[in-house]
């Protein structure tokens, strides 16, 4: 396999990783949390305050993937989730315990 071949991780998983390996074991974060962070650097002046809603689709369907792949864990009222069935209302994501 080359280079080329290699699939390219996606920004929206790496970011979540990112943050949540940056606060430790018992960290969590919301995908709002997420989305924040990766629309900052890509801010343009005319964006409006929310821009960062754009994101928040990407940011959970690179959650249920990570999640799906052990990487993390979804959290609803602090309880795991199952990423294969559908999760909705509000989440946390933290990295899986162990």
């Amino acid at each position: 396999m080359t280079e080329q071949d290699t699939p390219k991780p996606d920004p929206g998983a790496l970011k979540i990783l990112e943050l949540l390996e940056a606060g430790g074991p018992e960290h969590t974060v919301s995908p709002d949390d997420v989305a924040r962070a990766f629309a900052a650097p890509r801010r343009k002046k005319s964006d409006p305050p929310d821009v960062w809603r754009r994101y928040m689709h990407a940011v959970r369907q690179q959650a249920i993937h990570l999640a799906r792949a052990g990487r993390i864990v979804i959290l609803r009222r602090g309880e795991p989730q199952d990423p294969h069935a559908p999760i909705k209302g509000l989440i946390r994501l933290a990295l899986p315990k162990g």
